[in-house]
């Protein structure tokens, strides 16, 4: 994810946004905010044939402490005109690569109950649901509820 695509990574951010059920964010950061914030090692972009960005992937820290060092958050999201092609699956499982060969074990992520799709292709690339965090924040003025789902690596230990 090179900063050539930001205005169509910020512009995908902002359909998620826009739709009520991918953040508790209520606008997009600028690139550099954006850029500053996501591990470098662990963000990529899908591309159509013609180059335009169907959607990206990426993973902050969940923690400065060194116990932590294995644990990612990661936040995927496809353009609206993309979704329900494969384009979650491929980013996710292309997440999945880069963080098993950077030695993190798990990557985790809380979603929205009502954003059963996202739930969906997490369970497929091997997420699992950890429990639902009830009211635990405000969005637009109302308590959500989000489900915690994490991906344990089979591999390290």
């Amino acid at each position: 994810m090179a900063a050539g695509y930001a205005e169509q990574v910020l512009a995908i951010y902002r359909a998620g946004i826009d739709g009520g059920n991918a953040t508790f964010e209520t606008g997009a950061p600028s690139w550099e905010q954006f850029d500053r914030a996501k591990l470098t090692d662990h963000r990529f972009v899908a591309l159509d044939g013609d180059g335009r960005v169907l959607g990206w992937v990426a993973a902050v820290a969940v923690s400065d402490r060194c116990v932590y060092a294995g644990v990612v958050e990661h936040s995927v999201y496809v353009h609206p005109e993309a979704q329900g092609r494969g384009v979650a699956r491929l980013l996710l499982e292309t997440l999945i690569a880069s963080t098993e060969a950077a030695g993190i074990w798990t990557i985790q992520s809380g979603v929205f109950p009502e954003n059963t799709a996202s739930l969906a292709v997490h369970a497929r690339t091997g997420f699992r649901v950890v429990g639902t965090r009830e009211r635990v924040a405000r969005h637009h003025g109302v308590w959500r509820d989000t489900v915690l789902i994490e991906r344990r690596s089979p591999t390290i230990t």
